[in-house]
């Protein structure tokens, strides 16, 4: 059996399920033009939930869209840390750390 392990998860979905993959985008572009939020807080949002989940993998790619949109590092941090409340310390410690590493890459 040949197995990419490191194949990313969303060239998969759009590989496997072509159709399925086309209809999610046009939701998301859908969503990225409604008016009640810019942006940064849009992503803002998605991380927080993300994060609350322990979704490391969506934070690791939103935390860089949330930057180039003007997110903070500090916005960022505490997007996480209002999952607190909400379920715990699994989302912080494991989407924290991740979090700010991403952020403070100087490419971004």
């Amino acid at each position: 059996m040949n197995m990419e392990v490191n194949k990313d998860p969303m060239e998969v979905f759009q590989e496997e399920a072509p159709e399925v993959s086309k209809a999610f985008d046009g939701l998301i572009g859908a969503l990225k033009n409604t008016k009640g939020l810019d942006g940064k807080t849009k992503q803002l949002i998605y991380i927080g939930i993300k994060a609350a989940m322990g979704d490391t993998t969506a934070v690791y790619y939103h935390v860089p869209m949330a930057k180039q949109l003007g997110a903070t590092r500090d916005e960022i941090k505490d997007t996480i840390l209002i999952t607190l409340t909400v379920c715990g310390l699994k989302g912080v410690t494991v989407s924290l750390p991740l979090a700010m590493e991403i952020y403070d890459k100087p490419s971004l």
